[in-house]
C-alpha cells in the first residue's frame, strides 16, 4: 500500500474558508487520471492545522467515497493530544481509509519514552496500518532511528514519512529494521529510494501527478538513467514549491491551473503576484505552462 508517488492533497477553500468540496472531487480525479499511486487527506500541505475536527472527518470520509478504492487513502489523523489522534484515527478506519498517517506530537516535544507511548497507545487501540510521519522542522521534534525501530515492533505500525532532510536517517532506519521508508521531501526521494524507501509522500505531486509517479515507477523498474532524468527535470519544480511555507506556492499553481481558488486559512496567506511570477519560467518548463493554456 505505501509505494510510488502518493499525494499530500489540498485542501481547497471556497472565498468565504469553507471547503470547496466540488474542487477537492476535481483533485482527487486528476490525481488518480494521471497515475498517482496514494492519496493523503488532512496532511501539513492540506491544512490540517485550521481544520475543526468535524471538518477533517468530513474530508476523510468525503476522500474514501469519491476514490472508491481506486488508490489507497492515508488519512491524517495526527495530533499533539493522544486521545484526539485516537478519536480521528478510529474515525478514518471506521469510514474505511486504508491508512493513518500520524505526524509526531508538535509544540509539546515528548521525550523518546512519550513519541513511543504515544504512537504505541494509537496502535494498540486502533487496528489500522500506521505511518509515522517524522518532520522535525514542522514540530520541534525528531525521531531518532531507534525509536523508529522500537515502533516498528508494533504489528500496525508499518511504514514511516521521513522528511527530517536526511538521506542518512533512511540509511540508518534501514539498517536497524525493516519499516517501510517514504520520503517525506520531494528533492530528496530518489536518493533515498537508493537506499531503501519506497517511493514519496509528495507535494510536488499535486501539480506533476504523472511526472511524480513515473519518477517512482521507473526506479522501480530498474530504469535508473530515466529516474534521474525526471528528478532532475523536476528539482528546480521541488525548489520553487518552497519558495514559501508550503502549502502557499503548491496552492497558488494550482489555482493558476483553474484547479482551486487561492484560498488559504489564516495565519496563511496567499503567495504575492511577485512571487508567482519569478517562478512561472520553472512551471513553464515542466509543462504546467501546456496545462493553463488547456484550461
Amino acid at each position: 500500500m505505501f509505494h510510488g508517488s502518493v499525494v499530500a492533497l489540498v485542501t481547497p477553500f471556497n472565498e468565504d474558508f469553507s471547503i470547496d468540496f466540488d474542487a477537492y472531487g476535481r483533485l482527487i480525479d486528476f490525481q488518480i487520471e494521471h497515475g498517482t499511486h496514494g492519496i493523503v487527506p488532512c496532511g501539513c500541505t492540506g491544512e490540517a492545522a485550521t481544520l475543526a475536527h468535524d471538518e477533517q472527518k468530513q474530508i476523510i470520509k468525503y476522500a474514501v467515497e469519491r476514490i472508491e478504492g481506486r488508490v489507497p487513502v492515508i488519512a491524517g489523523t495526527g495530533s499533539n493530544n493522544t486521545a484526539e489522534a485516537i478519536g480521528l484515527t478510529a474515525y478514518a478506519k471506521e469510514v474505511g481509509a486504508d491508512g493513518s498517517l500520524l505526524i509526531t506530537p508538535y509544540y509539546n516535544k515528548p521525550t523518546r519514552e512519550g513519541q513511543i507511548a504515544h504512537y504505541t497507545t494509537i496502535a494498540q487501540q486502533v487496528d489500522i496500518p500506521i505511518m509515522l510521519y517524522n518532520v522535525p522542522g514542522r514540530t520541534g521534534i525528531k525521531m531518532d532511528p531507534d525509536t523508529i525501530a522500537e515502533l516498528s515492533q508494533t504489528s500496525n505500525i508499518v511504514s514511516i514519512k521521513e522528511a527530517c532532510g536526511s538521506v542518512d536517517q533512511v540509511t540508518q532506519i534501514r539498517s536497524l529494521c525493516d519499516i517501510n521508508i517514504m520520503s517525506g521531501d520531494d528533492p530528496l526521494t530518489l536518493p533515498m529510494m537508493a537506499v531503501g524507501a519506497s517511493g514519496v509522500v509528495s507535494v510536488a505531486a499535486n501539480v506533476v501527478p504523472e511526472k511524480v509517479a513515473a519518477m517512482c515507477n521507473e526506479f522501480d523498474n530498474r530504469n535508473l538513467e530515466a529516474a534521474q532524468a525526471i528528478h532532475y527535470e523536476l528539482t528546480p519544480l521541488f525548489k520553487a514549491l518552497f519558495i514559501q511555507s508550503n502549502p502557499l506556492p503548491v496552492k497558488a499553481v494550482l489555482a493558476q491551473m483553474g484547479m482551486i481558488k487561492n484560498v488559504l486559512r489564516l495565519p496563511l496567506t496567499p503567495l504575492p503576484a511577485d512571487q508567482l511570477k519569478a517562478i512561472q519560467p520553472v512551471l513553464d518548463k515542466v509543462g504546467i505552462g501546456s496545462i493553463l493554456t488547456a484550461n
